[in-house]
C-alpha cells in the first residue's frame, strides 16, 4: 500500500496532459492495467477514454453494460475493433460513430441488417470495414437494401470484408447494389456467395433482365485483392474475374461443393490459361474444400498448370488445393517458372512425389512458407531437399503419413523456423530429439497431433528446462500413449505456452490439470502459467476433480477451455458463470479461430487486469456458486 501511495504522489507531480499523451499510445488493456495501480492513473484512464484514437478489444466479448462505460462520447475515435458475441441491435448506436475510419465487428450473429444500414448512414469517412457472422442467429436477416445503404453511404471505403452468407440476396438486385460501391475499394472479402452472382456482378453486359446491348460501367475498377468463398469455382467466373479486374494482385478462391460439379460448373484447363491476363497478379489461391463432399478438380491436369505458369512467372505466392490429376511435371513447372515464389501451399496433391523437390537447390527460389498437407506420396527425401531453403519459417506437413525421423533430421537445420506442423506423420520420440538442439528454441508453434508412435518421452525429447523457449502454441492431441507423466514433465520445463491442446488423449486425467494449474513461468507468481487456451476435450481421465483446479486463482489468463460437456453439465455451467470471460466449449469444436493462420501476441497479464477492473466486486457470489456445485458433486 505504501508503494502504491508513493507512486501516486510521484505521478501527481507530472502534468496531466503528459500522462494523457503517454496513455493514448497504449491499447485498452494496457490502459486499464495502469489504471489499477493508483488513483492518479485511474482518474487519467477514465478521462482518456473521451479522446482515445483506437479502441481494440477482440480477446474478450463484453456485454453492453460492461462495454458502454468504456466507450463514452469520443469525437477523436478513429479505429474500433470489438467482439460482438454478447451484443445485438440495441448496441448499434454505441458502436457506429461518424468519426470512425476503421471498424471491425466480429461475431455479429445477433445483429440484423440494420447494422449495415446504420454504418452506411453514420460512417461517411470509413476506410476499412470488417463484419463477421452478421444475422447468423435464427430470426435475424439481412436484406439487399441494407447492403445498398452501406455501399451508398461509405463512399471512402478501401477495404471491405463481409464475412457472412450473401448468396441469399436476390440476383436481379445484387449487381445494382454494387454499382454505388466506392471507386477507391482495393480489397474485397466475402464469406459466401454464389459463383453466378460473382459472374453477373463483374460482367459488363451480363445480368438478369438486362438487354444484351446495354453495357454497365466497370464495377470495382480499383480492386487489387479479392477473396471469395463460393459454391463452385467455375471457368466462367475465373475468366470474368481475370478479364474484368485489371488491377488485381491477390486472388483467393475457395469452394466446397455439396454435389459433384458438372462440367459447366467446374474449373478446367481452359480458364487457367486466362489467369493473370494483365500481368499484375502476385498471389493466387485456388482451393476445393472437402467440407461436405470428397471431391477434386478432376478436369485440370498438367497441361492446365503449364498454361497458367506461362503467365505467372512473377507470382510470389501460390496455393493449390484439390488438384488430384496434377503430377510432378505440373508442380515442377511452377517451381521452375516462378523465380520470385516464396510461399507454396499444396493440399490433397495426390500425385505429388519426392521428384518435385529433387533439384530445388538448383533453382533461385528462397521459400519461406511451405505447406504440403495430405500429400501422402511424399517421403523423407522430399523434406531433405526442401531443407536447402534455410530461410523457411513455416513448414506444414500435416497428414503426410510416410514421413519419418529422417525428415526431422533435415528439419533440424532450419534455425529460422517458427511454425512446424507434423500431424499424423510417422515420427518417434527419438526423432524429436533432432529438433531440440537448434529448432525448438526458435519455434513459436508446434503440432504433433495424431503421431501415434509418440509417448511421454516426447516431452523430455523436446524440452530442456535449462534452455530458453519461445514456444507459444503446442498441440499434443490424439496421442494414445501420452499420459499424466508427460504433462507433468511439461509443467516442470516451465515453457511459456499460451495455447495447449491435448484433446482425445485417453490417458490424460486430473493429475495433468493439477500439474498445469501449479505451473509457474519465469518470475510470474500466478498459478497456471501463461495459458490462454486449454483443450481437454474427450481426455479419458478428466473428472469433476479437475474443475476445482480450473477455478480462480488458477489459470488467471485462460480465455478458452475445451471439455467434454456431458462430463458434469452443472459443473461446466457453474464454471462458465464464475468466469464470464472464459469461453467454455463442450461440444468438441476447435477452440478459437484457425489457430495456425495467426499467432496470439497479446499481453495476457493486461487482459487479466482488465477483467479485474470490469468485474470489480462481482466475483464472490459466482465463486460461492461454484463451491456449492463442487460440494454437491462430492456428495454424489
Amino acid at each position: 500500500m505504501a508503494t502504491s501511495e508513493a507512486a501516486g504522489e510521484a505521478f501527481e507531480q507530472l502534468p496531466a496532459a503528459l500522462l494523457a499523451t503517454i496513455m493514448t499510445k497504449l491499447d485498452v488493456s494496457s490502459i486499464r492495467s495502469l489504471a489499477s495501480t493508483c488513483t492518479v492513473l485511474r482518474s487519467c484512464a477514465s478521462q482518456i477514454l473521451h479522446f482515445l484514437p483506437n479502441f481494440h478489444l477482440l480477446d474478450v466479448a463484453l456485454s453492453i453494460n460492461l462495454l458502454r462505460p468504456l466507450l463514452p462520447p469520443n469525437p477523436y475515435l478513429r479505429s474500433l475493433k470489438v467482439d460482438c458475441s454478447k451484443l445485438d441491435d440495441l448496441s448499434i448506436e454505441d458502436l457506429v460513430r461518424p468519426s470512425l475510419h476503421d471498424l471491425s465487428l466480429h461475431n455479429c450473429s445477433d445483429f440484423s441488417g440494420k447494422l449495415l444500414s446504420q454504418i452506411g448512414g453514420q460512417c461517411k469517412d470509413l476506410r476499412s470495414l470488417y463484419l463477421g457472422c452478421v444475422a447468423d442467429k435464427r430470426g435475424r436477416s439481412v436484406h439487399i437494401s441494407n447492403l445498398e445503404e452501406l455501399l451508398r453511404g461509405c463512399t471512402e471505403l478501401k477495404t471491405l470484408s463481409l464475412m457472412f452468407d450473401i448468396s441469399l440476396f436476390p440476383r436481379y438486385n445484387f449487381a445494382r447494389a454494387w454499382s454505388s460501391a466506392s471507386e477507391n475499394l482495393t480489397s474485397l472479402e466475402i464469406g459466401y456467395v454464389s459463383s453466378v452472382m460473382v459472374t453477373e456482378l463483374l460482367s459488363p453486359n451480363v445480368g438478369p433482365n438486362q438487354p444484351p446491348d446495354l453495357l454497365r460501367p466497370s464495377i470495382l475498377p480499383s480492386l487489387q485483392r479479392l477473396c471469395l468463398s463460393v459454391d463452385y469455382i467455375t471457368d466462367t467466373m475465373v475468366e470474368t474475374i481475370s478479364k474484368g479486374l485489371i488491377n488485381l494482385t491477390h486472388l483467393d478462391l475457395r469452394d466446397a461443393p455439396i454435389i459433384e460439379p458438372r462440367v459447366s460448373f467446374d474449373l478446367t484447363n481452359a480458364s487457367l490459361q486466362q489467369i493473370n491476363q494483365h500481368g499484375k497478379l502476385k498471389h493466387l489461391s485456388l482451393v476445393r474444400s472437402q467440407e461436405f463432399l470428397i471431391t477434386y478438380f478432376k478436369r485440370v491436369n498438367d497441361l492446365g498448370i503449364l498454361l497458367m505458369a506461362d503467365r505467372c512467372s512473377s507470382m510470389e505466392s501460390i496455393c493449390l488445393g484439390g488438384f488430384c490429376r496434377v503430377t510432378d511435371s505440373g508442380f515442377k513447372t511452377i517451381l521452375h517458372s516462378c523465380s520470385t515464389l516464396y510461399k507454396l501451399r499444396v493440399s490433397h496433391g495426390m500425385l505429388l512425389t519426392n521428384l518435385v523437390f529433387l533439384d530445388i537447390s538448383a533453382t533461385s527460389l528462397s521459400l519461406t512458407h511451405v505447406s504440403l498437407r495430405w500429400c501422402n506420396l511424399l517421403r523423407n527425401q522430399a523434406i531433405i531437399s526442401l531443407a536447402s531453403n534455410l530461410d523457411l519459417r513455416v513448414l506444414d506437413l500435416r497428414d503426410c503419413r510416410n514421413l519419418r525421423d529422417e525428415a526431422l533430421q533435415a528439419i533440424s537445420t532450419l534455425h529460422k523456423l517458427k511454425i512446424l506442423l507434423l500431424d499424423g506423420t510417422d515420427i518417434t520420440d527419438a526423432g524429436l530429439t533432432y529438433l531440440r538442439e537448434r529448432v525448438i528454441g526458435s519455434l513459436v508453434s508446434l503440432s504433433i497431433r495424431g503421431c501415434k508412435r509418440l509417448t511421454d518421452k516426447c516431452i523430455s525429447a523436446l524440452f530442456d528446462p535449462s534452455s530458453k523457449q519461445e514456444l507459444q502454441e503446442l498441440d499434443l492431441s490424439n496421442l494414445p500413449n501420452l499420459s499424466d507423466n508427460g504433462i507433468f514433465s511439461l509443467a516442470k520445463s516451465r515453457v511459456p505456452i499460451l495455447e495447449l491442446r491435448m484433446r482425445q488423449c485417453p490417458l490424460i486425467g486430473d493429475i495433468s490439470v493439477m500439474a498445469l494449474a501449479s505451473m509457474q513461468v519465469d518470475d510470474d507468481r500466478s498459478h497456471g502459467g501463461s495459458l490462454r487456451v486449454l483443450d481437454l476435450y474427450n481426455c479419458g481421465g478428466i473428472t469433476s476433480l479437475s474443475f476445482r483446479w480450473l477455478k480462480k486463482p488458477y489459470f488467471p489468463r485462460l480465455r478458452w477451455l475445451g471439455v467434454t460437456g456431458s462430463l458434469n453439465r452443472d459443473m461446466v455451467d457453474a464454471l462458465a458463470r464464475s468466469r464470464p470471460f472464459l469461453h467454455v466449449a463442450g461440444h468438441g469444436e476447435e477452440l478459437g479461430t484457425d489457430h495456425w493462420d495467426g499467432l496470439y501476441m497479446h499481453d495476457n497479464e493486461e487482459l487479466d487486469e482488465l477483467e479485474q477492473w470490469l468485474l470489480e466486486g462481482e466475483d464472490e457470489s459466482d465463486d460461492e456458486e461454484m463451491e456449492d456445485v463442487d460440494n454437491n458433486g462430492e456428495m454424489v
